[in-house]
C-alpha cells in the first residue's frame, strides 16, 4: 500500500509538475506574444507619430506657400489694377489729343478760309488802289508809298503822299498814312497836316470800303485846309 501510495504521489506530482510545465509555456508564449505585440504596437505609434508629424509638416508647407501664393496674386491683381488704370487714363489723354487734333483742325480750317477771304479782300483793295492810283497820280498829282516793315509795328502801311494842294506851293507834300490790320480792313494811322475829320473819313471808309472815295475827300480836307 505504501509503494501503491507512493507511485501514485508521483504521477500526481508528475501530472501536476507537467501542467505547471505547460501553464509556465503559455504563459511564456503569451509574455512573449505580448511582448512582440507590444513591440509592433509601439512601432505602429511610432511610425503614426512620424507620419503625423510629415503631414503636419506638409500642411504647414502648404500653409506658407498658399500665403506666398496669395500674396503673389495679390500682387498681380494690384499691378493689373495698376496697369488698367494707367490704361484707362492713356485713353482718356488719347481722347482729349483726338479733340485738340480736331480742334486744331477746325481752327486751321477756318484760319485757312480766313486767309483766303481776306486774300480776296486784298486783291479787290489791291484793284482798288491801284485804279485810285491811276486817277490820282495821273491827274492829282498823288504818290502811294509801301513803308517798310522795319518802320511798323504790326500789318502792311502805305503813305498816299498828295500834291498839286497849294497854289502858292503844288510840289508841297500832304501824307495820310494808312494801314491794313489782319482782319482785311483799314486803320488810318496819321495825317500830315493833322485833319480833325480823319476819325469820320475813317468810319466812312470802314463802312463802305471805299477808297478812291475816301482819298478824294482827304484831298478835299487838305484843300480846304491850305487855303485858310
Amino acid at each position: 500500500m505504501s509503494d501503491k501510495f507512493t507511485s501514485t504521489l508521483e504521477e500526481i506530482h508528475n501530472k501536476q509538475l507537467k501542467t505547471y510545465g505547460e501553464i509556465i509555456d503559455s504563459t511564456t508564449e503569451l509574455c512573449q506574444a505580448h511582448k512582440h505585440y507590444m513591440k509592433t504596437a509601439l512601432d505602429t505609434c511610432l511610425k503614426k507619430c512620424k507620419d503625423d508629424e510629415m503631414l503636419f509638416d506638409t500642411i504647414e508647407t502648404f500653409k506658407k506657400d498658399l500665403q506666398v501664393q496669395k500674396a503673389s496674386l495679390e500682387e498681380k491683381e494690384h499691378a493689373i489694377s495698376e496697369t488698367l488704370s494707367e490704361i484707362k487714363q492713356k485713353e482718356m489723354q488719347k481722347e482729349e489729343i483726338i479733340q485738340k487734333i480736331e480742334k486744331l483742325k477746325e481752327e486751321h480750317s477756318k484760319r485757312k478760309n480766313m486767309i483766303e477771304s481776306q486774300h480776296k479782300a486784298n486783291k479787290a483793295r489791291l484793284r482798288n488802289l491801284q485804279k485810285a492810283r491811276m486817277v490820282f497820280q495821273d491827274h492829282l498829282g498823288l504818290e502811294i508809298r509801301t513803308i517798310s516793315k522795319s518802320q511798323t509795328v504790326r500789318g502792311e502801311r502805305l503813305q498816299f503822299v498828295f500834291r498839286k494842294i497849294s497854289l502858292s506851293d503844288p510840289v508841297s507834300a500832304y501824307v495820310v498814312t494808312m494801314g491794313i490790320k489782319q482782319d482785311g480792313s483799314y486803320q488810318i494811322v496819321s495825317s500830315d497836316p493833322a485833319l480833325e475829320c480823319l476819325p469820320f473819313l475813317e468810319s466812312r471808309l470802314q463802312e463802305t470800303n471805299n477808297l478812291p472815295a475816301f482819298l478824294a475827300n482827304v484831298r478835299k480836307e487838305f484843300i480846304s485846309l491850305a487855303r485858310r
